[in-house]
């Protein structure tokens, strides 16, 4: 998916393109690998910044949050949120989804990953670390519904089963904002 995203925002010849919720910016510099010359990553944590930038110091890292993104109007022909949004409390999505709208020209396309459930992921220790963590798990179609709702309707859906380690199928979306918003 990352690639096809990738195809749709070279065939439009506009750029730069986001990473939100970037992480140690490995999609961030896949997504450069696969043609997107204009890419950088936005993370919450300066943490995931600081990782990202020792990681990648060809490429640009800004701490932010997606919920209010440091990014112009209308600026962006891309916005990734790979398996980042399973972070956002289910309240605040639409509000992410408005902010990315908001960030994307006109047809700009966004791209997202996120595990397939109805019910959030509560992690107490992963790795033998004490912590407490919740990963929201999505329906692929509530999440459209939404998408298309902020004015970024889905143009194509991709549902994979479990593969390997993982236990819950996953789903990759990509939306387009409409041309006329």
């Amino acid at each position: 998916m990352l690639a096809a995203f990738s195809e749709r925002v070279r065939a439009a010849e506009i750029a730069p393109v986001a990473d939100i919720g970037c992480g140690p910016g490995d999609v961030t510099a896949r997504l450069r690998n696969l043609g997107l010359t204009d890419v950088f990553g936005v993370d919450l944590s300066p943490e995931m910044v600081a990782i990202a930038r020792r990681a990648h110091p060809d490429l640009r890292f800004d701490e932010g949050s997606m919920t209010a993104l440091d990014i112009p109007d209308s600026s962006l022909a891309g916005a990734v949120a790979w398996y980042s949004i399973i972070h956002v409390p289910p309240g605040q999505l639409a509000d992410v989804f408005a902010e990315f709208h908001r960030v994307l020209v006109p047809g700009g396309h966004l791209l997202l990953a996120f595990q397939v459930g109805d019910h959030p992921l509560h992690v107490a220790e992963p790795f033998g670390q004490q912590v407490s963590l919740d990963f929201l798990r999505l329906l692929p179609d509530r999440v459209a519904e939404m998408l298309s709702q902020a004015g970024i309707p889905v143009e194509a859906q991709l549902l994979r089963e479990p593969d390997g380690v993982e236990r819950v199928p996953q789903a990759f979306l990509i939306a387009r904002k409409s041309a006329e918003s």
